[in-house]
């Protein structure tokens, strides 16, 4: 994969994470199955773990811990009331971005 398509991803990374929660709570390995869905988005754990954390500090997410069927103590996200606001003002504007590239690069108008 080129530099390029590296640093799209990047950009959408907090977005891809939010969308991955707007269904309802999940865990980190969950987390990381629905984006894998998306291959083009799959991300790694490395990337989404500091994510989920900056979110959560951010009073975007909410944690839950609970115990694990096997291994340590799992800890489930959720969107917050606020972040749930802040999803919804990222995707209008990634709606209006989406909507401007292309008209730019395929010639499209909205």
């Amino acid at each position: 994969m080129g530099g390029w398509e590296t640093q799209v991803r990047k950009g959408l990374v907090e977005l891809s994470v939010m969308a991955a929660l707007q269904g309802g709570e999940a865990y980190g390995y969950e987390i990381l199955r629905r984006l894998a869905e998306a291959e083009p988005l799959a991300i790694t754990e490395s990337t989404v773990y500091p994510v989920l954390a900056r979110l959560a500090k951010d009073g975007l997410l909410a944690v839950r811990v609970a115990p694990s069927p096997a291994g340590p103590p799992r800890r489930y996200y959720h969107l917050t009331a606020q972040g749930r606001r802040h999803f919804a003002q990222m995707q209008s504007y990634w709606k209006e971005l989406d909507a401007s590239v292309n008209c730019l690069v395929f010639g499209d108008r909205p």
